[in-house]
C-alpha cells in the first residue's frame, strides 16, 4: 500500500518506521537481551551491540518523520529536486549583483546601462523575471520567446512571482504551440536577432536557454521556409536520425543555432545562462546551441541527409542553401576561435537536481548515493537494471556474481558507465552489511519507450510500470519513483508515478492485468484506475525541465537476533 495526501499531510501505511513495536521498546530491547545473555562471552555480548546504530537511528528518528510512508518520502525527495531547478532560484544562485558590476560564473562585467536581454524555453520568463531584478536599472531592452499561453498559465497556478512586471522592460512574445515551430516563434527570433546585431563592443547580450528553446528560435535561411525547414527535420527524426545528427541538420539550415546567435551579437560580450534539458549538459545541443561556435561541414551535412534518404525528396529551396555551404578554412573568420566574447553557463542541470534530491534524503535519514544523471535507453532495460540493484541491495546473504556480471553488462546500454555502476554497488555492498539506515539510490535522464500501442501514458509511468513487476519478489518492500521534472509525462496530467513490490498484487486484486496495459502503452490508464489514481506523481506545473529524476528507497531490514 501506499501513503496518500490528506489535508496537506502525509498518513503513511506499514513500512519502514512501523514494524511492530514502539521506539522505546526497541531501545529496552538491546539492554534485557544483554542481561538474559549473561553466560555468553563478551564477543558474543559485543556482536549484539553492532546492531546498536540501527536501533539508535529508529529511536532518535523525527515521529514526524517516522509517520511518513516510503511513497510520502520518496514524493518529499522529487519535490526537494524540482524545486533546486526553479528557475529564478537558478538564476539568483548564479547571478551577484555587487555595486555597478555582476559576477557570473567567476567573471564580473561591468554594468554603465549597457546590459540587453534575450531568452527562449519553457523556464525562460521565470529567468528573465529574476535576471530583471537583479539588473535593475541597467537592463536596456530585452525580448524573450516563451510557449504559447504560458503567461495566462502561470496565473491560472499561481505563480505570478515568475512573471515580468507591468513596467518591465523585457517584450514577452509567445509562440510554438505544441511545442512546434510557428510564425509567432518565428516572429520573435527575428526580434532577437535584430537586437543583437545593433550591439557594439561597450554592450552586454544576457542570454537565457532552456529546455524548448530551439523550437522557440526557428529562423531558417533564405530562401528556406519554416515549414520546409520543419519538414526535412521530422523526416530525419522519424527515419532514426539521433538528436547529433538533427542537430547537424538544424545548424547548416539556420540563422541562429550553431552560435549563429553569438555571431550576429559580435562584437558585444555574449553571457549565456543555461538551464539545462540534455544529458551530459553539451552545450552545442542545448537549444541547437545558439552561443555556441561551431562549424558546418557540408560533407557531413550532406551524409546524414542522404543516410537517411531525405536529400532527393528536399525541397529545391533546401537544396539552394546546402549548394551555397562552404568548408571552412583554417585561418578564416569563421573558422578563427571566436569564444572570448562569448560565457556559457550551465546554471541548472540534472546534477543539480540530483544534488539537492540527495540533501534532502539525507534530512529524511537516508544514506544516499546518486548512481548517474544520464539514465537512457529503452525503459525495459532501465527497469531491468532497477531490479537488479535491489535484487542486490536486499539480498539475505551475499549477493550472487550473477547480478554484479549482469549489472556490469546492462550499464553500458542505459547510460550508465562501469565505473559508476561498481562505485554504487560498493556503497550497496557497505550498507547492505552495516544495515544502519535507510538507503536512497538516485538516478537521473532520459529513457526512451518503443510505442506499440495506442494507450495513455509516458516514460515515467511506464518505467514505474516495469519496475514494479521488478520487486514484487525483492525482499524488504523498496519503493521506487519516477517523474519527470517539467511535471507532464507524456499527453498526461501526471509526471510519473510511485511503485513497490506489492503492485501485481494490489492489481491483481481489482482485476487489472499489468501485461495488458504495459502491451498497449497504456500506463497513465493503469494507474489512474489502480486504487483511484493514489500511485500517480502530480506536482502541477513545475515551470522548469532538467528531464527526469528517478528515486529507489530502500528500509533498512529487520534486526535478526540469532
Amino acid at each position: 500500500m501506499t501513503g496518500l495526501y490528506r489535508d496537506g499531510k502525509c498518513t503513511s501505511f506499514p513500512y519502514a518506521c512501523d514494524r511492530g513495536s514502539t521506539h522505546e521498546e526497541e531501545n529496552e530491547r538491546p539492554n534485557d537481551r544483554i542481561k538474559a545473555l549473561s553466560s555468553l562471552t563478551m564477543a558474543r555480548v559485543l556482536s549484539l551491540l553492532r546492531h546498536r546504530p540501527v536501533l539508535t537511528f529508529m529511536g532518535n528518528l523525527h515521529p514526524q518523520l517516522c509517520e511518513m510512508s516510503l511513497d510520502c518520502r520518496a514524493r518529499d525527495v522529487f519535490a526537494a529536486a524540482v524545486e533546486a531547478v526553479q528557475p529564478d532560484i537558478v538564476v539568483r544562485q548564479s547571478v551577484q549583483r555587487k555595486d555597478d558590476s555582476v559576477i557570473i560564473d567567476g567573471h564580473t562585467f561591468l554594468l554603465k546601462h549597457n546590459l540587453h536581454l534575450v531568452g527562449f524555453g519553457k523556464a525562460v520568463l521565470g529567468m528573465a523575471k529574476e535576471a530583471e531584478r537583479i539588473i535593475g536599472e541597467h537592463l536596456v531592452r530585452g525580448v524573450i520567446s516563451v510557449p504559447h499561453g504560458i503567461q495566462q498559465t502561470l496565473k491560472q497556478h499561481g505563480k505570478q512571482h515568475l512573471l515580468l512586471k507591468e513596467n518591465s522592460r523585457i517584450e514577452v512574445m509567445e509562440g510554438a504551440r505544441h511545442n512546434l515551430p510557428d510564425a509567432d516563434a518565428q516572429q520573435a527570433a527575428s526580434m532577437i536577432k535584430e537586437l543583437a546585431s545593433k550591439l557594439t563592443e561597450g554592450d552586454l547580450l544576457l542570454v537565457l536557454i532552456s529546455g524548448g528553446g530551439s523550437a522557440l528560435l526557428p529562423a531558417p535561411k533564405p530562401p528556406i521556409t519554416l515549414q520546409e525547414k520543419h519538414d526535412v527535420t521530422r523526416k530525419l527524426a522519424a527515419a532514426g536520425a539521433t538528436i547529433q545528427e538533427l542537430n547537424t541538420v538544424r545548424r547548416a539550415l539556420s540563422l541562429l543555432k550553431g552560435g549563429g546567435l553569438a555571431r550576429s551579437a559580435y562584437p558585444a560580450q555574449v553571457i549565456a545562462l543555461i538551464l539545462s534539458d540534455v544529458i551530459g549538459d553539451p552545450l552545442d545541443l542545448i537549444a541547437s546551441g545558439p552561443t555556441v561556435y561551431s562549424d558546418i561541414w557540408p560533407e557531413e551535412v550532406l551524409s546524414v541527409l542522404d543516410r537517411y534518404k531525405v536529400l532527393e525528396c528536399a525541397p529545391a529551396s533546401v537544396k539552394d542553401v546546402l549548394g551555397k555551404l562552404k568548408t571552412p578554412r583554417a585561418g578564416s573568420k569563421d573558422s578563427v576561435n571566436q569564444t572570448d566574447h562569448v560565457l556559457n553557463a550551465v546554471i541548472g542541470s540534472n546534477s543539480v537536481a540530483l544534488q539537492s534530491a540527495g540533501q534532502r534524503a539525507g534530512e529524511l535519514g537516508f544514506q544516499s548515493v546518486v548512481l548517474s544523471p544520464g539514465v537512457c535507453g529503452d525503459v525495459r532495460s532501465v527497469a531491468r537494471l532497477y531490479g537488479l540493484l535491489s535484487r542486490f541491495a536486499c539480498s539475505p546473504e551475499e549477493p550472487a556474481p550473477e547480478i554484479a556480471a549482469e549489472l556490469l553488462r546492462l550499464g553500458p546500454e542505459v547510460g550508465v558507465e562501469s565505473w559508476d555502476l561498481c562505485r554504487t554497488m560498493q556503497v550497496l555492498e557497505t550498507w547492505r552489511t552495516e544495515e544502519c539506515q535507510p538507503m536512497c539510490l538516485l538516478a537521473g535522464g532520459e529513457p526512451t519507450v518503443e510505442l506499440v500501442g495506442k494507450g495513455v501514458g509516458g516514460r515515467n509511468q511506464e518505467l514505474a510500470l516495469r519496475v514494479g513487476l521488478e520487486l514484487r519478489d525483492v525482499p524488504h518492500s523498496p519503493v521506487f519513483l519516477s517523474g519527470g521534472t517539467d511535471g507532464q509525462d507524456g499527453p498526461t496530467e501526471a509526471a510519473g508515478a510511485v511503485t513497490d513490490g506489492g503492485l501485481c498484487e494490489e492489481a491483481r486484486a481489482q482485476e487489472l492485468d499489468v501485461n495488458t496495459f504495459l502491451a498497449d502503452n497504456d500506463s497513465f490508464t493503469f494507474f489512474s484506475r489502480l486504487s483511484a489514481g493514489q500511485r500517480l506523481l502530480l506536482p502541477g506545473l513545475t515551470c522548469t525541465n532538467v528531464m527526469d529524476v528517478q528515486i529507489l528507497l530502500i528500509p533498512p531490514r529487520p534486526i535478526q537476533i540469532k
